[in-house]
């Protein structure tokens, strides 16, 4: 059994759960400081609702992707592709601008919630607070898994659902790391830990590049059509485009001898990292492009250089 698969999922959510953990534990470990421990059943609550209206977002995504086949399957899977893209990048360039200030501004928003004289007043502030904090990595994680967690029918038993496994697997690892940060007092190098999975990430929404150009060729393209005569689909050779002049250019390689994307280890580097044994000329360009971009970006970002204006941390 194969559970490759779980290893996108994992990472992903380990990395936006130990985010919204350390919101969480931030506020907790404030309340205890000054005294407020009472006020932590709005903390739970809040991030429990952000988990819960994060899972309803991503079981409406995976009944609206799961509920298509073909091009309009292909179409929404690209689709959603692209927007986990442009969040996931968005977001791993603003949280490596603001790690620094991370932990004053969340600071800052408890105490504005705690300079109200109502009890419920406060209780709110602090809900909103970790509900919006747990619903924004729900959201980015959701627009990366969706359409992952469908049966895998070349798989058995467990291995079906890897990705699945992988999601649980993350925001229980996310939960740990946070609790041993803040009530066991664990020496991790949260800095390094983050820019470590921040590497690691790009890498994965590099890979969504290449498989959401894939996904939109094959939403491109009609391979059969229905003979209306003899009432039975006929395959077209060479199949047609629907857009012309959308195409993934030329194959540039093909590994498939020594390095298939359906065994190992060629498998795992395709459920991780976008890897394909046949690539072409527009997926090569674009990886290139994008990856080079993005490094660039993170490394600027971590430097403490600011990449665009309206991306400057608040102070």
């Amino acid at each position: 059994m194969d559970f490759s698969s779980a290893l996108p999922t994992f990472l992903i959510v380990l990395r936006e759960g130990t985010e919204a953990t350390l919101v969480v534990g931030i506020v907790l470990a404030y309340l205890s400081k000054a005294n407020q421990s009472f006020l932590n059943k709005w903390v739970y609550l809040g991030a429990l609702a952000g988990l819960f209206v994060s899972s309803v977002m991503g079981a409406i995504a995976q009944k609206l992707i799961g509920g298509f086949s073909g091009t309009i399957y292909y179409l929404c899977k690209g689709i959603f592709s692209l927007a986990a893209i442009v969040m996931l990048s968005w977001m791993l360039i603003w949280m490596t601008q603001q790690a620094k200030t991370l932990r004053f501004q969340v600071q800052a928003s408890v105490e504005q919630a705690l300079r109200s004289n109502e009890a419920d007043k406060v209780g709110w502030g602090l809900f909103t607070l970790i509900f919006v904090a747990v619903l924004r990595e729900g959201a980015e994680t959701v627009l990366f898994v969706t359409g992952s967690f469908n049966p895998d029918p070349t798989q058995s038993g467990l291995a079906q659902y890897a990705p699945a496994i992988g999601c649980v697997f993350g925001i229980v690892a996310a939960i740990a790391i946070g609790l041993a940060i803040f009530r066991f007092g664990a020496k991790l190098n949260i800095r390094i830990f983050f820019q470590v999975l921040g590497i690691i990430l790009i890498l994965i929404v590099a890979g969504l590049v290449m498989t959401s150009l894939a996904a939109f060729d094959l939403a491109n393209t009609i391979d059969k059509v229905f003979n209306t005569a003899t009432q039975s689909y006929e395959f077209l050779d060479p199949p047609q485009k629907v857009i012309s002049w959308f195409s993934l250019g030329r194959q540039v390689t093909d590994t498939s001898s020594f390095l298939p994307a359906d065994k190992f280890p060629g498998i795992v580097l395709a459920t991780l990292f976008g890897y394909s044994d046949k690539l072409y000329a527009t997926q090569i360009v674009a990886y290139c492009v994008f990856l080079s971009t993005m490094i660039v970006f993170y490394f600027r970002s971590l430097s403490g250089k600011q990449i665009f204006p309206f991306l400057r941390t608040q102070r």
